[in-house]
């Protein structure tokens, strides 16, 4: 999850938002997840947008969707930062016309007409007032795929956005203009922008400069290393909880051995009445226990990694994040562990075996 979410938000150099929570701002902004952020105060959105320090500034807008998708209002910079190139078709030019997700499944050509709600975990059915707008939108290109959850929206020139609600729309009265400059009398606010600074030093100077009591200026990765440190606290409980499990794993599995060699005795007292030695019973006895727990180390890694890509496909179609699961250098050191300490286990029923005489072998069968 770590992977993933910093791969859905690494083309996000720098929000801007009104104060409020990062985290909450973050699921908004990157994640597509509705929330209840602030607005951007109209004169803070009009100057941020015209901020000659940035190769873009591209606002987010929300409020509607279609079919349980999202519609994000921004500009086709944005678009073409987050697609580098269109898979399919050409960006937006005209108010009325749209550029889809890769995992979309409108086609480009198809018109629709906008819904006005978010729906809630992608549920039409708990939009807050859902109806249509009467605006016909026209689907003019496919972005090529992000491993976000922008993969699933749908983007719009926020003009659009700002016109279907009623709002100023950023350019002169009368005006079909997309994209900037924007008009600083007619923008209003937004609940987030995603700033392209034109270098390293900028992109601090902005975070500097709207960083005030009327916005908030921070790196993406400043969120995720929030969230992190709690997803590590619970790796880390999930840890020691796993090795504890994996502990007493092992030992039920010596302990089923030992009892499992009392059906064997029989072909042991049979080999040892033939004239086989201590050791190479001993050496029988062991075998059988390491090869069991050599394949269960191999059938636990392709299971565990089959339960993982499972679990990692449910979340992936419900954040929208691509989620691969991988196994990494950690995973096969458990791995080797768990093999060696049931090796080392190994030895008991070895050792119990060998130590039997063969008289009392004999006596109990």
């Amino acid at each position: 999850m770590r992977t993933g979410s910093a791969r859905a938000a690494d083309r996000f150099d720098l929000i801007v938002a009104a104060p409020g929570s990062q985290t909450d701002v973050l699921l908004t902004a990157v994640f597509l997840r509705p929330g209840t952020t602030k607005l951007l105060p109209p004169e803070v959105t009009a100057r941020l947008l015209n901020d000659k320090r940035a190769v873009f500034v591209a606002p987010i807008g929300f409020g509607d969707s279609h079919r349980g998708a999202p519609i994000v209002g921004t500009t086709s910079q944005l678009v073409i930062h987050l697609s580098n190139e269109l898979q399919e078709g050409r960006v937006f030019a005209r108010r009325e016309e749209a550029v889809v997700g890769a995992a979309s499944p409108m086609k480009v050509g198809e018109t629709f007409r906008p819904t006005h709600g978010i729906p809630r975990d992608g549920n039409p059915e708990e939009d807050t007032d859902p109806h249509e707008h009467g605006s016909m939108i026209t689907v003019v290109g496919r972005m090529k795929p992000t491993g976000s959850p922008w993969d699933s929206a749908i983007m719009l020139p926020v003009e659009h956005v700002w016109q279907l609600h009623s709002l100023p729309d950023g350019h002169e009265e009368g005006s079909e203009a997309v994209g900037p400059p924007f008009d600083p009398t007619r923008t209003p606010g937004v609940p987030a922008a995603v700033v392209r600074p034109t270098t390293i030093a900028a992109a601090y100077q902005l975070r500097n400069a709207y960083t005030t009591n009327e916005s908030m200026a921070f790196f993406p990765a400043e969120a995720l290393t929030r969230l992190y440190s709690v997803m590590g606290d619970l790796r880390q409980l999930m840890s020691l909880l796993a090795i504890v499990t994996q502990a007493l794993v092992l030992m039920a599995i010596v302990m089923g051995v030992l009892l499992l060699f009392r059906f064997l005795v029989p072909q042991l007292i049979t080999l040892r009445a033939l004239g086989a030695p201590r050791l190479f019973i001993a050496a029988i006895a062991w075998g059988f226990t390491a090869t069991l727990v050599l394949a269960g180390v191999v059938l636990g890694l392709v299971a565990g990694y089959g339960l993982s890509y499972g679990v990692s496909q449910w979340l992936a179609a419900d954040t929208g994040v691509e989620l691969t699961p991988t196994l990494a250098s950690s995973e096969y050191l458990i791995a080797v562990s768990i093999l060696a300490t049931g090796w080392i286990l190994a030895l008991l029923p070895a050792y119990v075996v060998q130590r039997r005489s063969l008289a009392m072998s004999l006596a109990e069968s």
